[in-house]
């Protein structure tokens, strides 16, 4: 039996701000049998989750970042995180109708050979599987780590969030309001300045593209010495394997 596969592929390598011209939305087909003997799984996927440091990916190979984001290659679907469900399996721990997430393809089938560090079955299913994109997924678990880990915040402490209405800054300053912490965030427009105000819960917020003076900028915005920095972009944390700055 085989089905059309839609797969968003990359074109060209991409300077500046991806383009819809940088890519092709191609059509093929896809087997739904797997090789004898073949350790692979064959999944469709269900959720796609689009990154930031996917855009490191779609420029052209550069050394000093190859260690974290490996390029995408032109001609080929680009990859990233989803949620899929499993279709046909030659792995000894996925059946069919299984929940899988991990690093799948662009595409509506990908064939993947599940890695522990990169892919793990869903067990838990009685939440929307969506929030595997977010909440319980890349982001989440680099909020969490970054946070509760790295960061190690007391209560009272006073919380300063970059790039704070990102997937993973907005988690963050959420995490550090459970905590009891008063929560200060930067971002690059009003709009985002609002919302981290009026739907995240920041205590106070500024758009620091409007601010010559970052560190002037904390003290009138903050109403304690700002004790510990979160560096929320994934990009960041990948590179030097921490996320808090020590003022």
């Amino acid at each position: 039996m085989t089905a059309t596969n839609k797969q968003v592929v990359l074109k060209n390598y991409v300077s500046g701000f991806p383009k819809e011209s940088d890519f092709d939305f191609k059509t093929t087909t896809v087997e739904f049998k797997l090789p004898g003997g073949s350790n692979s799984v064959l999944v469709k996927n269900l959720y796609l989750s689009c990154d930031p440091y996917m855009r490191i990916r779609m420029g052209k190979p550069d050394p000093s970042t190859a260690a974290l984001a490996q390029a995408y290659a032109p001609g080929k679907p680009i990859f990233g995180y989803g949620v899929s469900r499993v279709i046909e399996s030659g792995h000894p721990d996925y059946k069919k109708g299984d929940l899988l997430w991990g690093i799948v393809g662009w595409e509506e089938y990908s064939v993947i050979t599940p890695m522990t560090h990169m892919h793990f079955k869903i067990q838990h299913t009685d939440i929307p599987l969506s929030y595997y994109t977010g909440l319980l997924g890349m982001p989440g678990m680099t909020a969490y780590a970054g946070f509760y880990e790295v960061c190690s915040p007391k209560e009272g402490e006073t919380v300063y969030v970059s790039a704070a209405s990102g997937a993973v800054g907005q988690l963050v300053g959420q995490f550090a309001k459970m905590m009891g912490c008063y929560v200060v965030g930067s971002a690059g427009s009003t709009e985002k300045v609002d919302l981290l105000k009026t739907k995240f819960g920041f205590d106070d917020a500024f758009n620091y593209k409007e601010e010559p003076d970052l560190s002037a900028a904390l003290k009138r915005f903050s109403e304690l010495l700002i004790s510990k920095r979160l560096m929320s972009l994934t990009v960041r944390i990948g590179l030097h394997k921490k996320a808090a700055i020590h003022n």
